[in-house]
């Protein structure tokens, strides 16, 4: 294996959670007596540029050509990016001339809030099923995977863009190099790149081994973006730190020439430098911090088992496949989990085979203790199902440490301060 960056044959392993199946690949019933393929999923870090990486096994055509992930289900991701699209028309001055390109845009959970402004903009998405979608809502989008050759036909088709945005895809990339041109390809020479990511700080620093499957190629902290754009002319001018999916990089780049790095950029710098991860030495810390969740976890099923509750499931993400997969965790101590996307009803979780419902199933059946897949997600889900604590069961979330939901005033106050803090900036 060679570093998708560097070339460097100089990898360190950081964490192997053994082999399993891909994470999206839900089980029709008719699949179950069938073989089930599994892929080695080891994580390493590069000793030369230190990027945190998985060996490439699926190609992203096997898992993105359709796809089971319809980013609108989470009402507070819709109001996430439409916070941002809000945001980049004023800090950009976005207007009726402009245009905005987003990468893997899914569904149209971001775009529909341009068409809504006023903003030119075109969808870049190849996940047929989902780019369906998008252009029910009103949002122009190219089915296909980008590369350099689309990128050149869509900036001659559409223009270059004032602001290309990738949100959770750029770890989703083998041909690293290849893809970070691309995105330069489609960008005016002033332009503006909007990239959100999960930070590999929090990755390590709150054991989060559930982000690591196979759709996900790599996981950046600033130094290694920083590198990785540098390859195609780029310049991170800009960062935020965002509470999405356990903990988020908003990264803004832009093309050399017109490149100035604020203060926030070398602030986070000095953050993953503190926290080790400037060395390699500081991402060993991941597999202890592994290695105890799933104790947890694994002890509270055990005794709620042989306390006679009934324990389900809320939701069927991605990363909760490699979280029950890692864990051993199947049918005899979750019976079944629940979801909000159509399309995964009535199948079964890959490798695991825990069938999935409908939300539903649970104020029906009224299990005694809901474990939270989608733990990122708990101030929207905890919202969402306070009737199972306030019937006395349990809402439990596995990570970063396993506990139980906190009260609705709790978040709401810890939703008025983020507010307030927002605002701030």
């Amino acid at each position: 294996m060679q570093c998708r960056l560097c070339t460097s044959e100089r990898l360190v392993s950081v964490l192997d959670l053994g082999a399993t199946p891909p994470c999206e690949k839900f089980l029709t019933a008719a699949e179950l007596d069938q073989p089930e393929p599994t892929f080695p999923l080891h994580l390493r870090v590069c000793e030369s540029c230190l990027l945190l990486q998985i060996p490439a096994l699926i190609t992203p055509a096997e898992t993105f050509t359709e796809y089971a992930y319809f980013s609108s289900y989470s009402d507070s991701w819709v109001q996430h990016a439409k916070l941002f699209v809000e945001d980049a028309i004023a800090r950009l001055g976005l207007g009726s001339e402009s245009l905005m390109i987003e990468v893997a845009s899914n569904d149209g959970y971001l775009l529909q809030h341009a068409v809504a402004a006023g903003i030119p903009c075109v969808g870049i998405e190849p996940s047929v099923n989902v780019g369906a979608a998008a252009r029910e809502k009103g949002v122009p989008t190219v089915t296909a995977f980008l590369d350099e050759d689309l990128a050149t036909q869509v900036r001659a088709e559409h223009g270059a863009a004032n602001l290309v945005v990738a949100n959770n895809v750029y770890a989703h990339i083998p041909d690293l190099l290849g893809f970070t041109r691309s995105l330069r390809a489609l960008l005016t020479d002033d332009g503006w790149l909007s990239i959100e990511v999960h930070h590999a700080l929090n990755l390590v620093a709150q054991g989060q081994f559930d982000t690591i499957y196979h759709e996900h190629f790599q996981y950046y902290t600033v130094l290694s973006a920083q590198r990785a754009l540098a390859t195609a002319g780029l310049t991170v001018v800009d960062v935020e730190l965002l509470g999405t999916h356990g903990g988020s990089l908003r990264i803004w780049a832009r093309p050399d020439a017109v490149a100035e790095p604020s203060e926030r950029v070398a602030e986070v710098l000095r953050q993953e430098a503190e926290a080790g991860l400037h060395d390699v030495s500081g991402y060993l810390a991941l597999r202890p911090r592994t290695e105890l969740v799933r104790q947890q976890l694994l002890r509270f099923l055990l005794e709620a088992k042989a306390a006679g509750k009934r324990v389900v499931g809320y939701g069927a993400p991605g990363k909760g496949n490699t979280l029950l997969n890692y864990c051993g965790i199947r049918p005899d101590l979750l019976e079944y989990t629940v979801d909000r996307n159509p399309y995964k009803h009535g199948r079964f979780t890959p490798g695991t085979r825990i069938p999935i419902h409908e939300p539903e199933r649970i104020d029906a059946d009224k299990p005694d203790v809901v474990l939270v897949l989608p733990w990122n997600l708990e101030t929207e889900i905890t919202a969402q199902l306070h009737h199972v604590t306030d019937r006395g069961g349990e809402l439990v979330y596995p990570l970063p440490t396993l506990h139980h939901a906190a009260s609705l005033a709790t978040l709401d106050d810890a939703a008025a301060s983020n507010h307030a803090e927002r605002q701030a900036k």
